[in-house]
């Protein structure tokens, strides 16, 4: 996997992290994720272009197209290195050519014609996608919104070389396949399957239509803002106001911008819990905030937001947390999402994710430790996720993720839920990843794909808890970990997107608690150098 030192970061994505004690700050946190039941996700560029094109009449307009004609780089692309920013320049490239072609100006020709010339290099050229949600849908629908503008006969001057050249390809080894079935679907009359609502404006006009979409009492289509205007069209009345009100709810929370998905609180309450009870920080069980993970939970699971279908992932870490609580449940809803070789993210899902079978391996063996008398089934699947994920380690001793752009968020997850559940049984798939996370520790202590983080710091000081007081090795990179993060993590930060929607994006809640639960087994481990390693061990 390459990593690129210095990559170019968006000053948009920053959060604000203080540093006083761990247990204090967990309770603020808490307080703070009650308050806010939406959660706090970082605003997309793909997002923010699609209420752009889809939706000009929604309120702070103007600064949605401030915001995309200030986040292009230098290169005419926008977004994050690599692949991950043919989705982003996509969206922002159409829905300049949409603004332009109904009042041009030098600025947004300028523009559009920066964007159209880093899409044609980047997509001609044989490069890795990501496999980020929809894109396989995403990509083809906006490359064909994109060649339909430039074929019109009023495209603007600035504008018009462009229909001498080829029409804008797809990336090598995608197509129309997916997509040309989900509008014949739609064009039939037949219902939307649940997870596709997420990324219903890929269907272009047919969204407005589509059978059987309707919002619920939120007003939101799939937890998406593009979701929601493409289904809306134009504001209306009945469901349509209540539409035109969560759009209009959302830019406001995210000053005129918008997120990839949102409500997503119980998702971010999930992780946040999960992650400070696991480094032994205590969080009060209050009724407030048991019932807030509680109330969507059902024979088939939970979903991370309202409009999403539930999923393996967000059901086995709410179970998880629920059980760090003191409020274990029964985890049978699982079972509805179990395959040959593992667990899917939810029924029908291409691809194999080892996060989501790391974090139901979590919470089948806190159930098969908490009753003594659980059915084989149960066991036999730990050990069965156990094998899972150990087949799964790269050569170096890492793991990559389909949720994450970073190793070091999959590394974290898999090592913690092998060193829970089988210590003795992955001793050498630890003692792998270990050697890995030293071996790529940076000069100034932290660690990253593209740069140093706080973040994928944090993921990594969490590895090197698993390798107990008398690894030497890890413990000097732990203490190096330590230090990056003290000196870095007050005040702002730049802190880049990694985890994966449509658009990448930074949970900020959800982050801030990895940096909390990496200090605070830090400062045990200073504390205390005969500490027993592991996570659950660590004391409060």
């Amino acid at each position: 996997m390459a990593r690129i030192s210095g990559a170019p970061l968006s000053a948009e994505q920053t959060t604000a992290v203080r540093k006083p004690d761990a247990p204090t700050t967990a309770a603020s946190l808490i307080e703070a994720m009650l308050r806010e039941p939406a959660g706090r996700m970082s605003p997309s560029i793909y997002e923010t272009a699609r209420l752009v094109s889809l939706a000009p009449w929604l309120t702070r307009h103007d600064e949605r197209v401030e915001y995309l004609l200030r986040t292009q780089r230098t290169d005419g692309g926008w977004g994050p290195p690599e692949g991950y920013a043919m989705v982003p320049s996509l969206s922002a490239t159409e829905a300049i050519l949409t603004l332009l072609l109904r009042h041009p100006t030098d600025e947004l020709i300028s523009a559009a014609d920066r964007g159209l010339q880093w899409l044609n290099r980047w997509m001609a050229a044989a490069r890795p996608v990501p496999d980020t949600p929809a894109i396989d849908l995403i990509v083809p629908a906006l490359t064909d919104t994109i060649n339909e503008h430039l074929r019109r006969r009023d495209l603007p001057s600035g504008l018009r070389h462009w229909r001498a050249n080829p029409r804008l390809p797809l990336p090598t080894g995608m197509n129309h396949t997916r997509l040309d079935a989900v509008q014949d679907l739609i064009e039939a009359g037949a219902p939307v399957p649940e997870k596709l609502l997420h990324a219903l404006e890929v269907t272009g006009d047919l969204a407005r239509n589509a059978r059987g979409v309707l919002p619920p009492p939120s007003g939101v289509i799939g937890a998406s803002p593009a979701a929601t205007a493409a289904w809306l069209g134009t504001p209306g009345a009945g469901d349509q106001g209540r539409a035109l009100s969560y759009l209009e709810a959302v830019v406001d929370r995210h000053d005129g911008l918008a997120p990839c998905a949102t409500p997503v609180g119980l998702f971010e309450r999930a992780w946040v819990i999960g992650s400070l009870t696991r480094a032994g920080i205590a969080v009060p069980a209050s009724a407030d905030l048991v019932a807030s993970l509680t109330a969507d939970l059902s024979p088939a699971g939970t979903p991370a937001g309202p409009g999403l279908p539930p999923d393996a992932d967000t059901t086995s870490v709410t179970l998880y947390a629920l059980a760090q609580l003191g409020t274990p449940m029964d985890p049978s809803c699982l079972w509805r999402y179990e395959t040959e070789t593992g667990f899917c993210t939810w029924p029908g899902e291409d691809g194999f994710s080892v996060t989501t079978n790391a974090h139901v391996l979590d919470a089948m063996h806190q159930h098969v430790i908490t009753r003594p008398n659980v059915g084989p089934h149960y066991r036999d699947a730990v050990r069965r996720l156990v094998r899972a994920i150990q087949a799964r380690q790269l050569p170096d001793g890492s793991w990559e993720d389909r949720w994450h752009a970073s190793p070091y968020y999959a590394t974290m997850c898999c090592c913690l839920a092998l060193a829970e559940a089988a210590p003795s049984v992955a001793a050498r798939s630890l003692t792998r990843a270990v050697r890995w996370v030293t071996a790529t520790q940076r000069p100034n202590g932290s660690w990253g794909r593209w740069s140093g983080t706080a973040e994928e710091t944090a993921y990594a000081m969490q590895v090197l808890a698993t390798a107990g007081p008398g690894a030497a090795t890890a413990t000097v990179a732990l203490d190096r970990g330590r230090e990056y993060l003290e000196a870095n993590v007050e005040g702002r930060r730049v802190a880049p997107a990694l985890w994966h929607d449509k658009d990448l994006y930074f949970p900020e809640m959800i982050v801030n608690a990895a940096v909390l639960a990496a200090q605070h087994i830090a400062s045990v481990r200073q504390r205390d150098p005969s500490a027993a390693g592991g996570l659950a061990a660590c004391p409060a």
